[in-house]
């Protein structure tokens, strides 16, 4: 009786590991993925940046990086770095965010995203999504191309 107990909770830890690797699975660019989504995405996997493992907010932010906008921040762990630093580590497990569309295009929209960091000081940022039009599997997606320097707004207390 023992092993036979022993088997169903062998099988039940495999089951419940399945569906946490299934849970920390980030989102990837897919051409019905909305621009304004995309900026969501990116901000609530900022917010909870840990929350799948270290770092995993700015790996989903990275996944949504234009390509031209990968190649001024340099690879991911230079990204990691720029996040972390002085101009935009509001960002990492801010407490609350607001998106509001600014204008919209063809193959482009603007946003103004007000961050509610963990210090409850608000910080504005502009943010620029474009759709990419070149051919390859990232065709048609909207990714980000632009994300301003943060202006802050002052304090919630």
């Amino acid at each position: 009786m023992l092993k036979k107990q022993q088997i169903i909770f062998n099988i039940l830890a495999i089951f419940l590991f399945s569906i946490t690797i299934s849970n920390a699975e980030l989102i990837k660019p897919k051409s019905d993925i909305k621009p304004s989504k995309v900026v969501e995405i990116q901000l609530l996997g900022l917010q909870k940046n840990d929350l799948n493992y270290k770092d995993s907010g700015i790996e989903q932010t990275w996944n949504f990086a234009h390509p031209s906008n990968k190649k001024v921040t340099g690879p991911l762990n230079n990204f990691k770095r720029m996040l972390k630093g002085d101009s935009y580590r509001m960002m990492i497990d801010h407490l609350s965010h607001t998106i509001t569309q600014l204008g919209t295009g063809e193959n482009w929209a603007q946003f103004e995203v007000i961050i509610l960091d963990k210090e409850k000081i608000y910080h504005k940022f502009n943010w620029q999504v474009e759709k990419y039009t070149i051919e390859g599997p990232l065709k048609d997606c909207w990714l980000t191309t632009m994300v301003s320097n943060p202006i802050p707004l002052g304090s919630s207390i």
